[in-house]
């Protein structure tokens, strides 16, 4: 089974029970989810199936939108609800004009320290297991750019938000520096991916539809048009003759689309063949073969 399937990930689940449940569903046993979401979080995740595994590389960059809420008056380890408080109880004594100004000093790019409740490596090991050990957790900042970050609403010391992140970067520690901004310490209290690059809500099914669809043997239904993907490269069909050459690895000619960089060539309307480089002029050379 080839393709890619956006689900809605449910509260209280690894990104990895999602994985596990789709594998198991599906009876493929490549399977591979395209940006990690906290068990705390739901939302917009992305998997890619069977030989669209390989297709990872290409997504890896994709900007994150999301929606959730903030809680002011204490910090927790993780950042997020599920932590432990590491300060005590204090009053919010910001206006939400006050602290939309705050937030927006967010915006653009900045270095941002992740986590230490994470899922970042250190020599091999994901940060959040030291941490939990209570072993050193020696973690580098890594640049990120937030486009958007609007506050939409303050209530009982919980404000609703809207943000726009770059791959790799932690809603959970901005929602953290926020607090240490406003004086009294914040954690993230919920959060709700509704779109991954060009992934959105509208897109993605639950597990358990997901599931009735896999018992029906018709999962595929559910997946995006595979010329939809990746929008940012052009689509061309070719010839058997040509098809063989690529899978061979052996570079070929497809005028066609000489100045793009990148481009995705199929064999038939649905079966994707290869990703293929411009190396000079007309010529190309496959990247990745996908069958």
């Amino acid at each position: 089974m080839n393709g890619l399937l956006v689900l809605d990930k449910p509260a209280g689940m690894t990104s990895h029970d999602v994985v596990y449940r789709v594998r198991r569903a599906t009876g493929e046993k490549s399977v591979g989810h395209l940006g990690t979401l906290d068990p705390m979080a739901t939302g917009v995740l992305p998997l890619l199936l069977g030989r669209y595994t390989r297709l990872a590389q290409f997504f890896g960059q994709a900007e994150k939108e999301y929606t959730g809420e903030i809680s002011f008056g204490f910090s927790t380890d993780t950042y997020d609800a599920e932590g432990s408080p590491t300060s005590n109880p204090q009053q919010l004594n910001s206006t939400l004009q006050e602290l939309q100004s705050l937030a927006a000093g967010f915006l653009g790019e900045s270095q941002q320290m992740p986590p230490a409740y994470s899922a970042k490596k250190i020599d091999g090991t994901p940060a959040h297991r030291l941490a939990r050990a209570g072993k050193p957790v020696e973690l580098k900042t890594a640049r990120i750019v937030i486009g958007k970050f609007e506050l939409l609403s303050l209530e009982n010391n919980v404000a609703s938000f809207s943000m726009a992140i770059s791959a790799g970067g932690y809603v959970r520690s901005v929602a953290h520096e926020l607090g240490r901004l406003a004086g009294c310490g914040a954690h993230l209290a919920s959060l709700r991916r509704i779109r991954a690059g060009v992934f959105s809500l509208q897109q993605a099914v639950t597990l358990d539809a997901m599931e009735s669809l896999a018992a029906e043997g018709r999962v595929m239904d559910a997946m995006p048009h595979p010329r939809t993907l990746l929008p940012e490269m052009p689509c061309v069909t070719v010839d058997e003759q040509t098809a063989v050459r690529l899978r061979n690895g052996m570079a070929v000619n497809l005028p066609e689309f000489s100045s793009a960089e990148k481009i995705k060539i199929f064999t038939s309307q649905r079966d994707l063949l290869a990703i293929g480089r411009r190396m000079a002029g007309t010529l190309i050379q496959p990247m990745i073969v996908l069958g």
